[in-house]
């Protein structure tokens, strides 16, 4: 399924730790595989991308959202 998500990127301190984005809906989505660019706390974004069901992580934070393309927010 491919979305739109708005929100804020956040480090969630789960293990290792991982990437997510905390929606303006208040969902939270665990970013697959960020890029570089998105890895920054705090970064107000715009991201398209699609929900992964056949990917288990061990954070375990909501949906999994791999990354099409991203806009930061200005």
């Amino acid at each position: 399924m491919s979305i739109t998500v708005k929100g804020v990127i956040d480090r969630k301190g789960f293990g290792a730790g991982t990437w997510a984005i905390d929606s303006e809906q208040g969902e939270t989505y665990e970013i697959h595989n960020p890029p570089s660019e998105l890895q920054k706390k705090g970064l107000k974004v715009k991201i398209e991308g699609k929900i992964r069901d056949d990917i288990m992580t061990l954070a375990m934070i909501g949906p999994v959202l791999e990354v099409k393309k991203f806009e930061i927010a200005k």
